[in-house]
């Protein structure tokens, strides 16, 4: 009892002595916001944001990243979102000596313009675009070109090699294959991955671990896990399930409804899994982005 007089009229002082000491009074641990650890957009529900690219004509919507409200907690991706290119227009040139940038085409029909170069673009086409090479995206058609951007950081102290001109490819010269450690019941497309490696179709990326297309069969899985030195980004493209995000000590306890245009952002060691409803012919494909977080220099 007497503990607890000698707290009140302590913390009575302090606010009576506040005003004319100046004292900023140190706020309770209670109080102390937490970072989360996962991060959910209904993409239907967000606004367009003006960026280095955008035009009047071509238009981008903030999913994680630059120009969302919590754009500060991913660490590798700089943004990740949607861009949508009116018919016989352009988005302006941009270029980034120290991130490295992909596109996928969600419908419409355009081109990837990147110094002399400049390759056509459909309906899942997709393609990486290096460090330090200068690019634009033009719409050729005569309907809006809706795309799937992501840039990536890359650490300083990573050498970046010399440009080398886009590659395009397109989800169809691609076969489904089982992914070691996941069940047959999800079948992966990958597209994009490191470059010393030879397991995607284009292999060129520095911070980039995979960036890949899931096709979940009824009932399938991809298993709920986690990342320790990555972050990672789905965004349903159709069909609907249960996203694991977080998660209690089995990592399935923190199961979200999600349904096509929902992404999600994972922090590295959060848990990520995805199920699709148990009925006939409920299929589901989520875009899946999984990038490198380079560990810090003081360990904590």
């Amino acid at each position: 009892m007497r503990t607890l007089v000698v707290l009140v009229l302590a913390t009575a002082l302090v606010m009576v002595l506040a005003p004319v000491f100046k004292i900023v009074p140190v706020a309770w641990a209670q109080e102390r916001k937490v970072e989360p650890s996962w991060l959910h957009r209904d993409v239907a529900e967000l606004h367009e944001s003006h960026i280095d690219l955008t035009t009047g004509s071509c238009h981008y919507t903030p999913i994680f990243g630059e120009g969302d409200a919590q754009a500060t907690l991913p660490k590798a991706i700089a943004r990740f979102g949607e861009m949508v290119v009116e018919a016989h227009e352009k988005c302006g040139t941009v270029s980034y000596p120290q991130q490295e940038e992909i596109y996928f085409v969600l419908k419409g029909r355009g081109s990837l313009n990147s110094g002399d170069s400049t390759q056509s673009l459909a309906e899942d086409d997709f393609t990486y675009v290096a460090p330090g090479a200068p690019h634009s995206i033009g719409n050729s058609g005569d309907q809006p070109l809706r795309l799937v951007i992501a840039t990536v950081k890359i650490a300083a102290s990573v050498s970046i090699a010399a440009p080398e001109n886009p590659v395009v490819a397109n989800l169809r010269e691609l076969k489904e294959q089982q992914v070691g450690g996941h069940p047959a019941s999800v079948m992966y497309k990958l597209m994009i991955g490191p470059r010393k490696t030879a397991r995607d179709r284009i292999n060129a990326t520095y911070a980039v671990a995979d960036f890949f297309l899931m096709d979940f069969a009824p009932g399938g899985t991809n298993f709920p896990h986690h990342h320790e030195v990555a972050e990672e980004i789905y965004l349903v493209l159709d069909g609907e399930g249960q996203m694991a995000a977080g998660g209690g000590m089995d990592g399935v306890e923190g199961l979200h409804p999600a349904k096509a245009g929902d992404a999600y952002y994972f922090r590295q060691n959060c848990t990520v899994g995805f199920y699709n409803q148990n009925k006939p012919d409920a299929k589901a494909h989520i875009l899946a982005l999984r990038v490198y977080v380079p560990l810090p220099k003081e360990l904590d």
